[in-house]
């Protein structure tokens, strides 16, 4: 395990005492909450309450992570988030999800060393730099950049490049789902993880983007297409990874050019570890849906990466920035709240679809955000503005109705201490969640069924259809 960087000459903050601190908090305020029992079998098919948008619904199995709203637990593979961001580092969370428990040291270096190697995206940067980058979102433009990874890096798009895996019907697998009352126990088709084929002339050096190893790839990448995406928009040259810093300096280090201090690096390496798995998402589960159909994992991935691009999932974090610079000064804060109380004005960073109690992720960032505040002056009246909306709100919303910050309140304001422009925001949640997409993809085709929900049809039955020469 790692020990805590942060505690250095240049800094006298301690990130694992802020941490254990938040976790005491948590645990103080929730133990009245009643402890959920594990699941251990599954009795398929589940009986459970389905709103519009799938809501409620149970698609699968999960080892990878556990969101508890009640209680305010984050989980991935068995660990609190508290004790990850506390003792552990980005690339070790990253293998424990992949692989289910936690590297060996020599494991580790293993996975470091292969990490570092992959961040060498060069052809694929020269392919994306033909591109109008400055043109489209960054998002889009990541888009972009997984799929040209996934030309330069797979076989996939060689004429020829078949699978051994037999092609079904595109409706076939829901036929036992629609069979009364219940459907069969099993589906027509289960399937195996594909094969795929190489053709005769394929360079040996290029994979089939369907093994862990293209996780790790990814997992790489998205970071170097991330900060390559930055410095393209500011009309200026990617920077080269470096072999000697970890991933989240490596990023930092691509994007401005400077090897970033211990405590920068730690809070950025806290906060990939805090996005990097989160349930059942939009995202997390238009990944699942792309994979399920034996697509290969760039392709799924960049459906997480278009999931996420929608305003209804990420960006919150950007707006969370407006909305402060807006209000202006902490003395401004209870006039600006009021009135958009009045106007039903949906203030971002607050409140969360499954969290009824603080978001763990928010009580962990809240504190690291004041303490790079500290060392950035221009962040001192917003991060005072922050806090001043934070009481105002739980003051007036917290008891009654269950509303805290959440992780997009503190993130933005942790990306603008750090001097990140804002447009990056949510390209940065994507890299995070790279392992978490990664490791339930690679989950869920260990036995795979495709994901073939149903519509309740609501339309006529007995239309008239116009024929020749009837009045219309």
């Amino acid at each position: 395990m790692n020990t805590d960087p942060s505690r250095s000459p240049a800094s006298s903050i301690d990130v694992t005492a802020i941490i254990e601190e938040a976790k005491a908090r948590a645990l103080a305020e929730t133990k009245d909450e009643p402890t959920p029992t594990p699941t251990t079998t599954v009795e398929w098919p589940l009986t459970c309450t389905v709103g519009p948008g799938l809501e409620g619904a149970i698609a699968c199995e999960t080892k990878v992570g556990y969101v508890n709203g009640q209680k305010g637990w984050l989980v991935y593979r068995g660990y609190n988030i508290f004790d990850l961001c506390a003792y552990s580092s980005f690339e070790e969370v990253s293998y424990l999800l992949l692989h289910g428990s936690l590297p060996s040291p020599a494991e580790l270096e293993a996975f470091n060393q292969k990490l570092s190697t992959y961040r060498d995206i060069s052809q694929t940067l020269r392919l994306l730099m033909n591109f109008p980058v400055e043109q489209i979102s960054p998002m889009a433009a990541l888009r972009l950049g997984i799929n040209l990874m996934r030309q330069k890096q797979t076989f996939r798009d060689y004429e020829g490049a078949l699978s051994d895996q037999a092609p079904i019907a595109s409706d076939e697998d829901s036929i036992p789902m629609e069979t009364l009352p219940k459907g069969d126990r099993e589906a027509i088709y289960q399937f195996d993880k594909p094969h795929f084929i190489a053709p005769m002339d394929t360079a040996s050096d290029l994979g089939s983007s369907t093994e862990l190893e293209s996780c790790y790839r990814l997992i790489s990448g998205v970071a170097v297409l991330t900060a390559a995406i930055v410095r393209i928009r500011q009309g200026k040259l990617p920077i080269e990874p470096r072999r000697d810093l970890s991933h989240a300096a490596n990023f930092l280090y691509m994007v401005t050019g400077e090897v970033p201090d211990d405590l920068q690096t730690r809070i950025m390496d806290v906060n990939l570890i805090l996005h990097a798995d989160h349930g059942m998402n939009a995202s997390t589960f238009s990944s699942m849906v792309v994979a399920s159909t034996l697509s290969d994992i760039y392709f799924s991935i960049g459906a997480g990466v278009a999931a996420l691009s929608g305003p209804l999932h990420g960006g919150a974090n950007e707006e969370v920035i407006k909305v402060l610079q807006e209000i202006g000064s902490p003395d401004r804060v209870e006039l600006w709240f009021d009135r958009a109380r009045k106007e039903k004005r949906k203030i971002p960073g607050f409140g969360h679809r499954v969290y009824k109690a603080y978001d763990p992720r928010a009580r962990i960032l809240g504190p690291l955000a004041e303490a790079l505040a500290q060392q950035n002056p221009k962040m001192t009246l917003l991060m005072k503005t922050a806090k001043k909306l934070e009481r105002t709100v739980v003051e007036s919303l917290g008891k009654e109705k269950k509303i805290f910050p959440n992780v997009d309140f503190y993130s933005g304001l942790v990306y603008k201490a750090l001097n990140l422009p804002s447009s990056i925001f949510t390209p940065i949640f994507a890299m995070s969640r790279v392992s978490g997409w990664t490791s339930r993809i690679i989950e869920y085709l260990e036995h795979n069924r495709i994901f073939r929900p149903r519509a309740i049809y609501t339309g006529d039955f007995y239309e008239d259809f116009p024929r020749q020469g009837d009045s219309k």
